[in-house]
């Protein structure tokens, strides 16, 4: 066994003189942990958080959307559809025409975003598993339904299980209008409600899902659309689908994965993390620095054993690596005991549910575990206690001699 290593491991667990020395290394020792087992817990819980995000977009979002450079509608025979279908990686396709809306229920009326979609959008949309009402329907023996977003059934008192009356949606004309008659200003047509979905108010308060065709009727559109929205089979391969759908079309249309058009909120989520994650490196820096009292105490008890030590023919160097070692296994000590325990309380709240979420759209705290940055986490805090090691002991060991 190395000396220095060995002569390490007895002074960090061996008893010393002045029992106070023993309260600070081991108070060293939990400072680390401390610092170890809150970054392990705060970058899990924002992986978690983004991961929930990420879900929730998948709920209703497609991960490619296509639309136009110039103008709210395109015409949809401007894009070959097979050859898009053709692209390997594409898993389906929707047609979708959005408008901004009004909607009147019985007496309850509010503005909202109806979303024209072909039949395919939900397998793609996965709607069915966030539907806590009725039934996920567009279409059924030439009668055309809407699913609605939970905050709008609410706000219009929309209840299925009470045999619901028939929505009315409204939409603008286009172009100037003249007439004494508001009604005569609006498109209107009814739909009957099919079914309530619930994931997030952003979409909650703001959907109402209708057939294309029902929405193109309303406005009077033959064949125009406001977007095409696409589904891919392997998540890996959405920017590169996206590159190629980009090749393909040319340009007269935009072209953006999921990740781009929420780029905002995946941005500002990645920011609060490594923000955060810089915070606590920084909290466990001047943490770290009572490895320097420990050691700067345990150097001024051992004053005689490095006397002795060198009266037997010991190296400076051989002294430095002994404090070097002390400090570097009171860090490591901390890193993987904090490391431990972080990993343990993530994993009991992922699979058990120590905190819980009132009202929320997941019962317990989302939280994720991330090998690739237990790997960082444990390089940031061994360089730490090294650089709070090595620097430190060079000089109070040459002092020592003096």
């Amino acid at each position: 066994m190395n000396l220095s290593l060995y002569i390490a491991k007895r002074y960090l667990i061996a008893k010393k003189s002045q029992n106070a020395i023993n309260i600070i290394s081991w108070i060293s020792v939990l400072s680390v942990a401390i610092g170890t087992f809150a970054l392990v817990v705060v970058l899990s819980a924002f992986n978690g958080l983004e991961g929930l995000v990420e879900s929730l977009f998948e709920n209703f979002d497609s991960d490619i959307k296509i639309e136009a450079k110039k103008g709210k509608v395109f015409d949809a025979n401007t894009i070959d559809f097979e050859k898009l279908r053709a692209i390997p990686e594409v898993e389906n396709l929707s047609k979708v025409l959005i408008e901004v809306c009004g909607v009147r229920y019985k007496k309850e009326q509010a503005i909202i975003n109806i979303k024209g979609v072909e039949e395919s959008f939900l397998t793609m949309s996965k709607l069915d598993s966030n539907l806590i009402d009725g039934e996920l329907l567009l279409e059924r023996n030439g009668i055309n339904y809407a699913i609605t977003g939970y905050g709008i059934a609410s706000q219009l008192g929309l209840y299925l299980e009470k045999s619901p009356a028939n929505l009315t949606i409204y939409a603008p004309k286009r172009g100037n209008i003249s007439t004494v008659n508001p009604l005569n200003a609006v498109y209107r047509k009814m739909i009957s409600p099919a079914g309530v979905f619930y994931i997030s108010p952003e979409y909650d308060l703001k959907y109402i899902v209708v057939p294309l065709s029902f929405t193109q009727d309303l406005l009077e559109y033959e064949n125009e659309i406001s977007s095409v929205e696409i589904s891919v089979k392997n998540e890996d391969d959405i920017e590169a689908v996206a590159e190629k759908i980009k090749q393909l079309l040319g340009d007269n249309f935009t072209v953006k994965n999921r990740f781009e058009f929420n780029e905002i909120i995946y941005k500002t989520n990645r920011t609060e993390k490594w923000m955060t994650f810089l915070i606590l490196v920084f909290i466990l820096i001047i943490a770290a620095f009572n490895i320097l009292s420990s050691l700067s105490m345990l150097i001024i008890e051992k004053k005689k054993d490095i006397y002795t030590l060198s009266c037997l023919g010991a190296k400076p160097s051989l002294i430095r690596r002994i404090f070097f070692f002390e400090g570097i296994l009171i860090n490591l000590t901390g890193a993987l005991s904090g490391m431990i325990l972080g990993i343990v309380v993530c994993l009991l709240q992922q699979h058990v549910g120590l905190l819980e979420l009132e009202n929320g759209i997941v019962p317990y705290y989302p939280i994720e575990l991330n090998p690739i940055e237990m790997v960082y986490i444990l390089v940031t805090v061994l360089a730490i206690g090294f650089l709070t090691s090595w620097y430190p002991v060079r000089n109070l060991t040459k002092v020592s001699y003096n």
